[in-house]
């Protein structure tokens, strides 16, 4: 006669009789096989049996079942996605101990549901992301190309924007664009103040050193202006606006980005580039040149200050030192690079504000990114300019 052994759990002797319609779990030990008969109501507001408790049977018996049937009683009123669990639990224990287990008798939608729970829940290996070379220089040329792309299709955006401009000035949004003016210029003359003295300070010093050997300390001036005019001027005004107004105008549109109002402007057939872009580039090309003369005469005065502090150079030799050093062509040499800097500064802010990403962590990405670039450019450009201007004898 095969062996037997029956266990029931619940949740305590008083629950049951009280509520003697709780969850109930039996397990009956025939042979090899493992009958588990699940009655009662589950629910899973209520709590389940104890799967160590239901199988102390199995656990203790010699030798073990080689297999688990699950059987529902007759005296199952009700069950939900509590009784489904007590499944699982149950084909988790017999694959931990490599048996069989059979479920069959449960319902077919419920058989179902275990076998997805089975599936989400079993363990998965741990792929190996690491690319192979050759993949990572496709991937790497794919996405240079993408990137070109979408700068080739942004640049061609705005020369038509500025070519509707030329053709129609009237539809131009002035008054954002008078706005930018403020925000980029009026609003910037402190720091490039500050800055450009600094800068005309530090070199009136180090150029001091070196006069001072020859006994030509009046020549202090005349280095000073023409780097501030031909060089550091431009370069530091470029330098200032791409960590202050190139980072805002990305910011400014990613976030606009991020909201979806550029996609509402181009569902009402308003050109986001006519829109956003264009008042911003023309406005910053507009005050860069300006930034550049104050920076220029901010830096001028420096180096007159150290000169007369230093040197004992009067303010009006100092002067006229600068003016007989300084012509035309190192003044529109250092209003050209301001120019063309404000444009590469406007094109990299709204180009990343264009292409963030729409969250707080992509607007972040793209305004150090336009920063970034923007300074990239400056110095890029800068070394074209100069190779150029030597060429044509600037």
């Amino acid at each position: 006669m095969a062996e037997s052994a029956t266990i029931t759990a619940k949740d305590s002797a008083s629950t049951v009789a009280a509520h003697p319609a709780c969850a109930r779990a039996e397990a009956r030990l025939d042979g090899d096989l493992l009958r588990v008969q699940l009655g009662g109501r589950w629910r899973v507001t209520a709590p389940r049996p104890d799967l160590e408790t239901v199988f102390a049977c199995a656990c203790s018996a010699s030798p073990p079942p080689q297999r688990v049937k699950v059987e529902l009683a007759d005296d199952l009123e009700r069950l939900d996605s509590a009784l489904l669990l007590f499944a699982h639990e149950i084909r988790c224990w017999c694959e931990r101990r490599k048996i069989e287990c059979d479920i069959s008798a449960l319902p077919a939608a419920a058989i179902d549901l275990a076998g997805q729970l089975a599936t989400a829940t079993q363990a998965r290996p741990a792929r190996d992301r690491r690319d192979h070379f050759l993949t990572s220089i496709g991937l790497a040329t794919i996405d240079t190309f993408q990137k070109t792309s979408g700068i080739s299709t942004f640049l061609g955006e705005c020369i038509l924007s500025f070519a509707r401009l030329a053709r129609r000035p009237k539809k131009f949004r002035w008054g954002d664009c008078f706005d930018e003016m403020q925000q980029c210029g009026a609003m910037a003359l402190p720091i490039v103040g500050l800055i450009s003295f600094l800068v005309g300070v530090i070199m009136a010093y180090q150029s001091a050193v070196l006069m001072r050997q020859f006994g030509a300390d009046i020549y202090v001036a005349d280095a000073v202006a023409l780097i501030m005019a031909r060089e550091m001027g431009a370069m530091m005004t470029g330098v200032i606006l791409a960590g202050r107004t190139g980072a805002a105008f990305a910011a400014t549109i990613g976030n606009m980005k991020a909201g979806e109002e550029i996609d509402a402007l181009s569902t009402f057939g308003i050109r986001p580039v006519d829109f956003l872009v264009l008042p911003r580039l023309v406005a910053l090309a507009a005050m860069m040149p300006l930034l550049a003369l104050y920076a220029n005469a901010l830096g001028i005065v420096g180096g007159m200050g150290v000169a007369l502090a230093v040197l004992d150079i009067p303010p009006v030799a100092y002067w006229n030192e600068t003016v007989t050093a300084l012509d035309l062509s190192d003044i529109s040499t250092g209003l050209i690079k301001a120019s063309c800097f404000g444009i590469l500064i406007g094109l990299s802010g709204c180009h990343r504000g264009m292409n963030a990403d729409r969250s707080a962590a992509g607007v972040g990405r793209a305004a150090t990114s336009a920063v970034v670039i923007g300074m990239l450019l400056i110095i890029v450009a800068d070394a074209i300019f100069a190779v150029l201007f030597n060429a044509l004898g600037w």
